[in-house]
């Protein structure tokens, strides 16, 4: 049985998945901003869900960790999947400000029904970053980004309608 010729080199080899240099750089670009829309929206739901109050109270609270916890699931295998791609995942409030379309939370906490309209906006900004990126991930042939997409996709789109079904009298 032949050996694997062993390599005599101290840095890993460059990166042959099939995705061209040029597209892994602009999926990567928009998975970043992808990742930034995801932590500002995961900061602005925690942050709601320590300062909601009024009648709906216990329904918003609790719908609101769910929606956290979600999120907040969500930025490492987003993050994960820019570092597959052999870039770097950015990880700063800077970094993040600089590359979000969702905007930061309120500086004083809105009411309860407020919280819900900034919510819906900002999943479904999130989910036109999303969609922005598949076209491209879909031309490159990366079907991870497409899956992880899809999921996002999914998500966003089914949070901002039930949140939306909060506003309805």
């Amino acid at each position: 049985m032949a050996k694997a010729p062993r390599s005599t080199s101290k840095t890993a080899p460059a990166i042959n998945i099939g995705i061209s240099d040029k597209d892994r750089a602009a999926i990567a670009k928009g998975l970043s901003r992808l990742l930034a829309d995801t932590y500002t929206l995961y900061l602005t739901t925690h942050n709601f869900h320590w300062n909601v109050t009024g009648p709906m109270f216990n329904t918003l609270h609790t719908m609101f960790m769910v929606q956290y916890t979600e999120l907040w699931n969500a930025v490492d295998p987003i993050a994960e999947r820019i570092r597959s791609l052999g870039h770097v995942a950015p990880g700063s409030y800077a970094d993040f400000g600089k590359l979000a379309t969702v905007p930061d939370a309120p500086g004083t906490p809105p009411k309860a029904l407020e919280m819900v309209r900034i919510l819906v906006t900002g999943h479904e900004a999130v989910a036109r970053t999303a969609r922005e990126l598949f076209p491209l991930a879909d031309k490159a042939s990366d079907e991870p980004t497409a899956d992880l997409l899809t999921q996002r996709l999914t998500v966003h789109e089914q949070t901002a309608w039930m949140l939306r079904s909060l506003l309805e009298e």
